[in-house]
């Protein structure tokens, strides 16, 4: 770190960057390519690499200029798994070359990801999976059959794990590699929700060849690599910065508000709980991040994502019985393939079908209450008789 970039530093770099690409009259795309180039993408990453080697928390005195002179962000939500997944993991574990290659465009948005990692036999058990990766010279050949991938018919690339060594117990046998979403065998197709959407895909792959410069990691290493993008997924899941009443309580208690004719005594004492609760979650998400100051996120992000997917669930279903009949209605059931997932902006029928995924997607709240136990809690760990099996004698 750079004793000089101190927070007024930042915002002079900030106001540096304004000055030569006035957000009013720059392309969009230009002006977030100029900020990655300027060190201001990220401060924390390297220099070169979209930041200046900064502390962590010194990139709200970036964000602070830019929302002041109304310049254009990324949009986050659109390409959420590439910042929250992708990045750190290939910054801890890419290769200089892998860096260059695919930081920049990642997070200017010129290239959406997608996470190839759990598999119809290989969901809450993800070490389990079948898809196998097989050496071919310089490239890995690959085949198998993933599901649940987010935003996979938008994606450039994916994050993907895969079986390398079936002779090694399942945790030790898996290579992690960076899949091109555009290359022959890779098919991508939709799975459609209880929402009516298909916001998923199941992805197939029939003799994907990768080249080995796209694999993260050491041969056979995977898992671990697989880790760091497993914590940070949870991370950004249960732990994204929102305001007071921001995400699912919002809109719950404007409702409360606005229509006092439908208030009950007992409505009344849940959302207070509920209220509070969300409170409560949304400023153990601020500690949470001030904590990613000092290093890498650890299990507490799994405790975050936990209560996120509880407190979705019980916050959309009072807000459908808090309306009564109107909260049975549904807006749209069109089959439509959106990019991201918008719960605020749609109707109380689907924000309480769509809560219900909060609880599988990112890790399911069961293998989630493992890892606190184990990892936070300094519990027993559950009896795995599978642990030092090679994965092609387990039973499947």
């Amino acid at each position: 770190m750079s004793p000089a970039v101190d927070a007024a530093e930042l915002r002079r770099r900030t106001r540096a960057l304004l000055a030569a690409h006035p957000p009013a009259t720059t392309d969009r795309t230009d002006f977030l390519k100029a900020r990655f180039d300027a060190g201001l993408a990220w401060v924390h990453y390297p220099v070169g690499l979209g930041g200046l080697d900064a502390p962590r928390s010194l990139q709200q005195a970036v964000d602070a200029e830019l929302a002041a002179a109304d310049a254009p962000d990324n949009d986050p939500r659109r390409i959420g798994i590439g910042l929250g997944m992708a990045a750190p993991t290939i910054l801890g574990f890419g290769t200089d070359e892998q860096k260059r290659r695919f930081l920049r465009p990642l997070w200017v948005g010129e290239e959406v990801w997608c996470q190839l990692f759990s598999e119809p036999g290989a969901g809450s058990d993800l070490a389990a999976l079948a898809t196998r990766a097989v050496r071919d010279g310089d490239d890995w050949v690959v085949d198998g059959q993933k599901v649940w991938t987010s935003s996979a018919h938008a994606a450039r690339w994916a994050i993907l794990i895969a079986r390398t060594d079936p002779d090694l117990p399942k945790h030790r046998g898996i290579s992690y590699f960076i899949c091109d979403m555009t290359d022959p065998g890779v098919d991508v197709r939709p799975l459609r929700q209880i929402t009516g959407e298909a916001e998923f895909n199941e992805v197939f792959l029939s003799g994907v060849r990768i080249p080995d410069g796209h694999r993260l990691g050491p041969v056979g290493e995977g898992w671990k690599v697989a880790q760091t993008t497993l914590m940070n997924e949870r991370v950004s899941i249960g732990g994204s910065r929102i305001p007071r009443e921001g995400g699912m309580i919002g809109p719950v208690s404007q409702t409360w508000r606005d229509r006092p004719d439908l208030r009950t005594h007992d409505t009344h004492q849940r959302l207070l709980t509920l209220w509070v609760e969300a409170e409560v979650a949304r400023l153990t998400g601020e500690r949470l991040r001030q904590q990613l100051v000092a290093g890498q996120p650890g299990p507490e992000g799994s405790g975050m994502k936990l209560a996120f997917a509880r407190l979705n669930q019980q916050i959309s279903g009072l807000e459908v019985e808090l309306l009564g009949d109107e909260g049975l209605l549904y807006g749209d059931w069109t089959m439509v393939r959106p990019e991201l997932v918008d719960f605020t902006g749609r109707d109380a029928g689907y924000r309480y079908l769509r809560s219900k995924g909060n609880s599988i997607e990112g890790g399911t709240s069961e293998v989630l209450l493992n890892i606190v136990a184990e990892r936070v809690l300094g519990l027993p760990a559950a009896p795995r008789n599978d642990k030092d099996v090679a994965w092609k004698d387990l039973s499947r």
